[in-house]
């Protein structure tokens, strides 16, 4: 598949382009830029060719798909754009930063029998399909509560995560991640019940938040997140009978080994699982989709509702 970069972003450097190089199933035909210069450089790190302006590259017939890294406030306007001209679509977390603009977009894909799919890589990594069959077969008992927690180093000032009309913030950033892992493990519709945005006196936007979430049969979560703390990434699921634990749980890198810890009334144990790289993962995720037409959006739809609940629990929908 021939997937063009619509911008020259860091993690499309650091991972997303690495990653679908090395991908069999995956040509990188082109990196657009507004920036000839960062365009014709991030080009030659990844010997594809340099494009100036994210419409040259929609307007090139050689692109069946793109990858949008841009900041979250221009996805809505280049994925409309991208589909328009016929291209499948894998675009970064969030979608969008609203539910209704996310719903339009997975519709207008639908209509037009393309791809889209938002790169969540996390629910990839064979690690928590283990976690669920674990969950399935009743090994903790009945599931009660998730725990999950998200949080990075503080970000220089002029990072754009600090800028509310690119979508900043630390919901639609480090936030997802817990909201996701909800959405993923509980199923079902979720209520927010509690949510708190803090927004420190000097910053634009929120820079951490708790929410309580309730969901079928009275069950719970408790999400943290925060874009000033130490590095923490973690989610812990507890049931009648006992607890799974489950640490680098967000962004492992390829070699990590995973350790999933078990406690139940068999006593405690850890269980080590295999490396797997989610980002690889989640490149064969989008390349089965559009190879068989099937994406799957329910996930996406249930965590943009569920953000736009948090922001409004939480007073910062305006």
């Amino acid at each position: 598949m021939r997937v063009g970069v619509m911008g020259c972003a860091e993690i499309a450097r650091r991972r997303m382009l690495p990653a679908m190089k090395a991908h069999p199933l995956i040509e990188v035909t082109a990196v657009a830029s507004r920036d000839a210069a960062k365009a014709a450089e991030t080009a030659r790190l990844f010997d594809c060719r340099p494009v100036v302006g994210y419409d040259a590259l929609l307007a090139d017939d050689s692109v069946q798909a793109v990858y949008v890294p841009l900041p979250a406030a221009l996805h809505a306007p280049w994925v409309k754009a991208a589909l328009a001209a016929g291209k499948h679509v894998l675009a970064e977390k969030p979608l969008t930063t609203e539910p209704a603009r996310t719903r339009e977009l997975i519709g207008q894909a639908r209509a037009r029998e393309l791809v889209l799919m938002e790169n969540v890589m996390f629910v990839h990594h064979a690690q928590h399909a283990v976690v669920r069959r674990l969950v399935a077969q009743g090994e903790i008992g009945e599931l009660l509560s998730l725990d999950a927690t998200f949080t990075i180093p503080a970000l220089p000032d002029d990072d754009i995560r600090h800028q509310p009309e690119l979508g900043g913030g630390s919901l639609y950033d480090v936030g997802v991640y817990p909201v996701r892992a909800a959405v993923h493990f509980l199923q079902g519709e979720l209520e927010v019940r509690g949510a708190v945005l803090e927004r420190p006196s000097g910053r634009r936007v929120d820079t951490a938040g708790a929410v309580l979430l309730r969901g079928p049969g009275g069950v719970t979560a408790h999400l943290t997140f925060g874009m000033e703390h130490a590095y923490r990434s973690r989610y812990e699921l507890s049931g009648s009978t006992g607890r799974i634990l489950v640490d680098r749980a967000f962004t492992p890198p390829a070699d990590h080994v995973p350790q999933i810890l078990i406690e139940s009334r068999a006593g405690t144990r850890s269980c080590p699982l295999p490396p797997d790289d989610q980002v690889a993962n989640a490149l064969s995720a989008f390349v089965s989709a559009v190879r068989t037409g099937t994406p799957s959006s329910a996930e996406c739809l249930a965590q943009a509702d569920l953000l736009a609940d948090i922001r409004r629990a939480a007073g910062l929908d305006g």
